[in-house]
């Protein structure tokens, strides 16, 4: 009950809070035609990496959109993007190629940053491969922390199947069980509003933001209703460079952004570390189909998912607004 309170008090500062007076409005792209449609929906997804989200909406209203809707979600979003229940969410990649593997109505376009997670760890286990033998707590089997740690164990010959102990429970931060020395390693993810900071317990074993090959690769990615793409694609450009610009607050100016967050329920002390240790700065950078093959690649391993690399990228993906846009925001 708690944890659906917090979340409806985090509903509701989210709507509240206007971010006008933080970070201006964006001037439409006037060369542009409308937007197909003027209502946008995005995820209230509890979680602190997510600021460009709430950094985006006076720039979504910038962009032509009348009406900016958050909807409650669930931390991972993505089969609310895939039902039509919202149109654009931010996912891991270990979120969405399990649904795009069974043929989800998703569209990759953009990454956002790298790095939001660490794995977490007692004192004696200092690499991945320490892993062996120990208890891992994950939110849930099949969710964004149990994948990418399966994904980690077998890349350095780690069976997660069989050489790690899993364990769940959902009524308790992991944090929380790693403290009462239930688990041995966690993912550090970022916190919830009014949630303890996962980062101010155990060691850091792989930081996802600087530790190879993960810092290769984006962590959070646009994707975004595949039918909403393919009818409103001058919508849909719109939108992501609403999310691009608001993505460029966070890397030049992450206190402003923490403020944003802190009037929705944030820790600011957390939310600071989430947004200065992510690197907000490599979406013009990185390729992020370069990301989408290397997690299919890694979750292929571990048999998770079926599709090769090859038909998630062919017809998952969607880089021409991303192409545009880099052209268009040089710096």
């Amino acid at each position: 009950m708690q944890i659906i309170q917090d979340r409806r008090t985090f509903l509701a500062g989210l709507t509240a809070a206007g971010t006008a007076g933080l970070i201006g409005t964006s001037a439409p792209a006037w060369a542009e035609p409308p937007p197909e449609t003027t209502t946008i929906r995005l995820p209230a997804i509890p979680a602190a990496c997510q600021a460009p989200l709430y950094l985006a909406k006076d720039l979504l209203l910038g962009e032509g959109f009348a009406e900016v809707r958050y909807v409650p979600t669930p931390i991972i979003s993505a089969g609310m993007v895939a039902n039509g229940e919202i149109d654009v969410s931010l996912e891991a990649c270990v979120d969405f190629l399990p649904l795009v593997d069974v043929g989800r109505p998703l569209t990759i376009l953009s990454g956002v940053h790298v790095g939001c997670m660490e794995l977490r760890a007692k004192d004696s286990i200092k690499s991945i491969g320490d892993l062996r033998g120990t208890r891992v707590g994950v939110s849930a089997i099949g969710a964004a922390d149990h994948l990418l740690v399966s994904a980690m164990a077998s890349y350095v010959g780690v069976d997660p199947g069989v050489d790690i102990k899993w364990v769940t429970n959902s009524s308790v931060s992991q944090a929380d069980l790693f403290t009462a020395g239930e688990i041995d390693a966690f993912i550090g993810a970022p916190p919830e509003p009014s949630q303890p900071c996962m980062r101010n317990v155990g060691h850091v074993v792989v930081n996802t933001a600087d530790d190879r090959p993960w810092s290769n690769y984006f962590c959070c990615m646009v994707t975004a209703n595949a039918d909403f793409v393919s009818r409103n694609p001058v919508a849909t450009k719109r939108m992501l460079r609403a999310i691009l610009k608001a993505t460029d607050i966070c890397h030049t100016q992450p206190e402003m952004a923490v403020r944003r967050m802190a009037d929705v329920g944030f820790s600011p002390e957390c939310a600071l570390t989430i947004l200065k240790d992510a690197r907000y700065g490599l979406w013009r950078e990185y390729n992020p189909e370069d990301t989408v093959r290397f997690f299919t690649l890694r979750l292929s391993e571990v048999r998770m998912i079926k599709k090769t690399p090859k038909d998630v990228i062919s017809k998952f993906t969607d880089w021409r607004f991303l192409d545009e846009l880099r052209r268009e925001m040089k710096t």
